[in-house]
């Protein structure tokens, strides 16, 4: 692997929600004010999902005091604390741009009709526990059985032949 693929996948989240285009869905995002840090609460309908690997993004859409609200956010950021699912959408394309034009009911999508609300997670990397590494063992290594003087002499005399 070389040195970029490694570095990202280090940043990699172990595991990541099952978003989908047209679910509605409320993202929990970590807020720096200063020295402090609180979770503010982000909820719309994803209208597209682009990207991949660290680089993956997806789009949430929302109408605040009458007007359209868009943020992208990308799924590995470690400022992206959870992503909860309220609500599944009927989308029959993969980018819903044409939300932008709409307002008030209409810039719903259709739910889903018999699909459970389940928070399903992507397992990307799994944690390895770190087992504590065997001792080795030494076994002894037999010595050679020590030669007699007899058998020195015969092989100097080979040698020597």
């Amino acid at each position: 692997m070389d040195i970029i693929k490694s570095i990202e996948h280090e940043q990699l989240k172990n595991s990541i929600p099952d978003i989908k285009v047209g679910n509605t869905v409320r993202v929990h995002v970590k807020i720096k004010e200063g020295n402090k840090e609180r979770i503010q609460v982000f909820e719309g309908i994803v209208i597209k999902k682009q990207g991949g690997g660290l680089n993956e993004t997806f789009t949430v859409r929302k109408i605040s005091y009458g007007v359209g609200v868009e943020k992208t956010f990308l799924i590995h950021s470690p400022l992206v604390e959870k992503v909860e699912l309220v609500r599944v959408g009927k989308a029959r394309r993969a980018k819903l741009y044409y939300l932008r034009e709409r307002t008030g009911k209409a810039s719903k999508t259709k739910e889903l009709v018999g699909a459970r609300i389940e928070d399903k997670e992507i397992t990307l990397k799994e944690d390895l526990a770190e087992e504590p590494a065997k001792e080795a063992v030494e076994t002894p290594v037999e010595a050679e059985p020590a030669k007699t003087e007899e058998a020195v002499a015969e092989n100097t005399e080979k040698e020597t032949k």
